[in-house]
């Protein structure tokens, strides 16, 4: 049986709750968005030198800050791929961009907790690069 005082109680504790986090979702998609307008397409080139140790590492930089949702980050993809940049390079980007999300770090620090967190962050971040590598390792061999 559902104890009602307890629910009540609980809907109580996460209406206050989300009252408080709103603010922030809201500052972070506007800094997002702030972001992603702020950098030109053409301005990419210059970062990526089709150099195959650190286009992945930029690529995870950028999605790692530029971070979205996953349709975005298709169509981004498609534009830096028209673009001449490497596969590798904008798998990591498309990667990070859905998983490490540096700009919510803080949201996700007080919600998580730092450690878990930062923690996080960083395997997503390294975790992004690899599955770069094995993906277009594992498209190389296929083709």
């Amino acid at each position: 049986m559902v104890d009602k005082n307890r629910l009540k109680i609980a809907t109580i504790k996460t209406t206050k709750q989300m009252v408080k986090i709103i603010p922030l979702i809201l500052g972070i998609i506007f800094l997002i968005s702030l972001v992603i307008v702020s950098i030109n397409k053409q301005d990419y080139t210059i970062l990526f030198t089709h150099n195959i140790m650190t286009d992945p590492v930029v690529g995870a930089m950028l999605g790692s800050i530029m971070a979205g949702n996953p349709v975005t980050s298709y169509i981004i993809g498609g534009e830096l791929l028209k673009q001449g940049i490497s596969l590798m390079a904008v798998t990591a980007f498309i990667v990070a961009w859905i998983t490490v999300g540096a700009l919510q770090l803080p949201y996700e620090m007080m919600v998580l907790g730092k450690k878990y967190a930062i923690i996080r962050n960083i395997i997503a971040f390294v975790s992004s690069i690899l599955v770069a590598v094995i993906t277009v390792s594992i498209m190389v061999i296929i083709q």
